[in-house]
């Protein structure tokens, strides 16, 4: 099993390529090579293999949280978790039941004007996520560019304490708590552990 996000930046035309192009390269990278794990088309499109189903939710939220750190920008992603039954030199040539589900689930979102869904041959939960995704995305969508960047860095930095982020960030630590309240990290961070926990007892 694999899971396969197919995506698209939101308003990318309002916005210099330059100012986000690179980010998102940065943040693909993390999971392999161009074109065989990830490639960027048409422009403003991309699709990417996240090989670990179980990080697939985590790698949408932290994407969008990396555009989001943009004024103006957000990002469309459709999760498909299945398999992959023919591997070519590029992503967008290669085939199976994950990127049949994320093709479908993106063209959903484009027709309901939504920003983040996941797909799978399992209907309950599918059901289930959908709901929860949802409601996060009444918070994630309307994330400011400060909540979005500490967001971003606490999941780059999971085992940083909030001082150490503060640092980084050069704000003070109760700033980042601050921010991450705003933000409703907590609640991002619960639905990231409860969707490890429901697609593990499915993967067993």
């Amino acid at each position: 099993m694999t899971s396969i996000l197919t995506g698209d930046i939101v308003h990318s035309q309002k916005i210099a390529p330059a100012l986000w192009l690179d980010l998102l390269k940065i943040e693909f990278a993390y999971y392999g090579s161009s074109p065989s794990n990830w490639e960027i088309f048409r422009g403003d499109s991309f699709q990417l293999e996240v090989a670990n189903p179980l990080e697939a939710l985590a790698a949408a939220i932290k994407i969008k949280a990396t555009i989001k750190c943009i004024k103006d920008l957000d990002v469309r992603i459709a999760i498909g978790i299945g398999t992959k039954t023919y591997c070519a030199n590029e992503i967008t040539q290669s085939n199976g039941s994950a990127f049949n589900y994320s093709g479908e689930q993106f063209d959903r979102l484009k027709r309901e004007k939504r920003n983040l869904a996941i797909a799978s041959e399992w209907t309950d939960f599918d059901r289930d996520l959908s709901l929860l995704i949802r409601l996060a995305l009444m918070e994630m969508d309307n994330w400011t560019t400060s909540s979005a960047e500490i967001v971003k860095t606490v999941l780059e930095y999971p085992d940083k304490s909030q001082y150490e982020l503060g640092k980084m960030l050069g704000i003070k630590q109760n700033a980042v708590s601050s921010r991450l309240k705003r933000a409703h990290f907590d609640e991002i961070s619960e639905l990231i552990n409860l969707y490890k926990i429901k697609l593990n007892s499915y993967l067993r």
